[in-house]
């Protein structure tokens, strides 16, 4: 789409909209940055664009003649499709567009796009890292050779580290060169969006129950998660969890094999690339783990990459998101000994099973992003020995009878806050966990874990909801848990 002269209504005032309207800027459209919260100053809204103070920021009722004047639309991420301004506006006949889209069209070089219900940051982290490590590495090289006086190394390219993981897309894009690799964490609300997107390695890594208060159904769930691969083809690869059953039919549908007819060579169907991982069986092409150890297998070859021990990472589920990054490493080039090297000197991200501190021989571990039951059960079953559980908060919508039953004699206590905390209560005592409190702060119940967690115990938070309402983010929620243990008194 050819950006230069267009008027656009950027929806949506955050850090995805901001970069969105700077991105705009630069391709020559003029962008104008709205949202409908009135509790916002435009003002600060001005500061946050490159524009300061010209910036054309409108906050609270949209007015009627601005529509008149555009040639399209951008989503913020947070917006719904489904939203009445956004179904008013492409019923007037505009086109509608997201952040992730409109970003893709203005950047270059190669794309490794990641979605999935749980692990994208931690994997999108790592296989960016994993990229990042290798093109450094061959820049460096190219600029030590004689009579290259470093130009050579500049032509390599470099990582960008974008999206969902909190670096818009948009904030990147007109910096992204040819030569360079993005690495880009992208939501199922991102996914809502998209037209041309093209990633040429994607990975969904796996699927379950969560956002349904947005996207109504799981069919219209699994839809988006899916859609990362609406324009690959065969030259592309994705990268798919064996062990989802969703993604072990997709992939098959998705990875068809070539087959001849009357006409020659025809696809049969195939979209594109698959390689599977799996934690439980071997696979036919890509990664399986067994006895501790992570095989690769390729051309009917099979290969013992590493031993789990030497990662720095906790849990199956890491086990799972490493062989995914190892896959899509893999399919854009990197040599496997620099994967290897990288992957072991990866630590893990912040707010993810992230080891805060021991206080009276307690281990306290941050698990803020485990925003839903399913990164919640995963981080329940990554505990080494009796946990003492935080959980609740927003309710979208989940139900927790699995997670309460992974808790098997684990979980000795559950500490509750937040939204949903009768409704996790009353699940946990149809399921026959009874040692539950509730509390009415963050702080509150870091001091009764505290008083309930003894000597080799660990004391896990790892909500199983959304933040919101009680805090602005999961960041937010995670530093302010970190703040309240290193506070506690050590007896």
């Amino acid at each position: 789409m050819e950006y230069k002269g267009k008027t656009a209504l950027i929806i949506g005032a955050g850090i995805s909209g901001v970069a969105a309207y700077d991105l705009l800027l630069k391709a020559g459209a003029n962008p104008i940055l709205y949202d409908a919260n009135t509790n916002l100053n435009v003002n600060d809204i001005r500061e946050k664009t490159s524009e300061k103070e010209r910036a054309n920021v409108i906050i609270g009722d949209l007015p009627e003649a601005v529509k008149y004047s555009l040639d399209f639309v951008v989503l913020s991420p947070g917006v719904p499709t489904d939203t009445g301004l956004a179904k008013q506006l492409r019923d007037f006949g505009l086109y509608i567009t997201g952040e992730i889209e409109l970003a893709y069209t203005l950047a270059k070089g190669r794309l490794i796009a990641i979605t999935g219900t749980n692990g994208k940051t931690t994997t999108t982290a790592l296989t960016g890292k994993i990229v990042g490590d290798w093109l450094d590495e061959k820049r460096e090289a190219a600029a030590g050779l004689p009579g290259t006086d470093g130009r050579k190394g500049d032509r390599i390219g470099k990582c960008h580290i974008v999206g969902n993981i909190g670096i818009p897309y948009t904030s990147e894009a007109s910096d992204i060169q040819d030569a360079d690799v993005t690495v880009a964490e992208i939501s199922s609300f991102q996914l809502e969006t998209i037209h041309d997107f093209h990633p040429n390695v994607s990975a969904i890594l796996n699927i379950t129950p969560d956002h349904l208060n947005r996207h109504h159904t799981m069919e219209n769930y699994i839809q988006c998660k899916e859609d990362i691969t609406r324009n690959q083809t065969a030259e592309d690869v994705c990268v798919l969890n064996y062990e989802d059953e969703v993604l072990r039919v997709f992939g098959e549908k998705l990875g068809g094999k070539f087959v001849k007819n009357e006409e020659g060579l025809n696809n049969g169907g195939r979209k594109c690339t698959v390689r599977f991982f799996s934690s439980a069986r071997k696979v036919e092409d890509g990664c399986y783990y067994k006895d501790e150890c992570i095989y690769l297998v390729r051309d009917g070859r099979e290969e013992n990459l590493m031993n789990i021990h030497d990662m720095k990472l906790l849990g199956l589920h890491n086990v799972e998101n490493v062989m995914a990054a190892i896959l899509m490493a893999d399919a854009l080039g990197v040599p496997m000994k620099n994967i290897i090297r990288s992957v072991c000197e990866f630590r893990a991200v912040e707010h993810r099973i992230e080891y805060v501190k021991t206080v009276n021989g307690v281990e306290y571990y941050n698990d803020s992003k485990g925003t839903n039951p399913d990164a919640a059960i995963k981080a329940v079953l990554a505990m080494k020995g009796p946990t003492v559980l935080i959980g609740g908060g927003y309710d979208k919508q989940s139900t927790y009878d699995e997670w309460i039953e992974s808790f098997g004699t684990k979980v000795k206590a559950l500490v509750l806050l937040g939204q949903t905390a009768n409704a996790i209560e009353e699940c946990a005592r149809k399921h026959g966990f009874t040692n539950i409190y509730q509390t009415e702060s963050l702080e509150e119940a870091v001091n009764k874990c505290a008083e309930l967690a003894e000597p080799g115990d660990s004391v896990l938070l790892s909500p199983a909801c959304a933040s919101w309402g009680m805090f602005p983010n999961y960041e937010v929620r995670g530093q302010m848990f970190k703040d309240f243990v290193r506070a506690l008194p050590v007896k």
